[in-house]
């Protein structure tokens, strides 16, 4: 029988992938970070953990026209490159917290449960390294977010005023907390729903092989 979920891979962001994360973040936030600043989190910040998710079959080729074709001129790239990632996210573990400091998908690839994979991913990550909490900042006007934060659990504890340069807008605190048994059987459950959707070949649960694993 053959298995048609969207398969994806799973892993660490590593330097070779800062050129097309820095694109997909342009093409995902007003404000996006520079090459460097994900080069540090990589390199120097003990800290943090950085993800990418990598289209398991065929490069992707970008779409021709539309809005799609009008950002990559806007932003200077090379219409002609093969698509390799669709997401990427980044996480802060400091102390018992774990804080969700970026996530993104493809403009091309939202709506197939790969934001949901990524958090997913990293509230794992948050029990793996015994924190007590997730926390994370969504704008107030983006409810689409909020509303998949909520799916996973995060509640709103709180509102920072004007905390976006772009516009000026609030954002909301968010917050998944405890991160006790019942949250852990939680997130299991979630993890066996994805895998109905996507082959996962999870290189951050096994750094040293490569075999698609049971998200669940």
């Amino acid at each position: 029988m053959t298995d048609d979920r969207l398969h994806v891979i799973m892993r660490p962001m590593t330097v070779d992938d800062i050129e097309e994360v820095v694109e997909l973040d342009r093409l995902s936030f007003p404000t996006p970070w520079p090459a460097r600043t994900y080069q540090y989190e990589i390199e120097n910040n003990e800290h943090a953990f950085m993800l990418v998710l990598e289209h398991g079959g065929a490069s992707l080729q970008p779409r021709r026209n539309g809005l799609w074709e009008r950002l990559r001129r806007l932003v200077g790239t090379d219409t002609a490159s093969p698509r390799r990632l669709v997401g990427y996210a980044g996480c802060w573990y400091m102390a018992d917290e774990a804080h969700i400091s970026t996530i993104a998908v493809h403009p091309d690839w939202r709506g197939k449960k790969l934001g949901d994979l990524m958090i997913w991913c990293m509230v794992r990550q948050a029990f793996r390294r015994g924190s007590s909490m997730v926390t994370l900042e969504v704008r107030v006007g983006n409810t689409v977010a909020q509303n998949l934060y909520r799916k996973y659990g995060f509640e709103i504890v709180g509102r920072r005023k004007g905390y976006y340069r772009d516009n000026g807008e609030d954002a909301y605190m968010m917050t998944l907390s405890p991160l006790d048994e019942h949250c852990r059987a939680r997130q299991a459950e979630f993890g066996r729903q994805l895998a109905r959707y996507l082959r996962v070949t999870d290189r951050v649960a096994a750094p040293l092989g490569d075999q698609v694993v049971s998200i669940g």
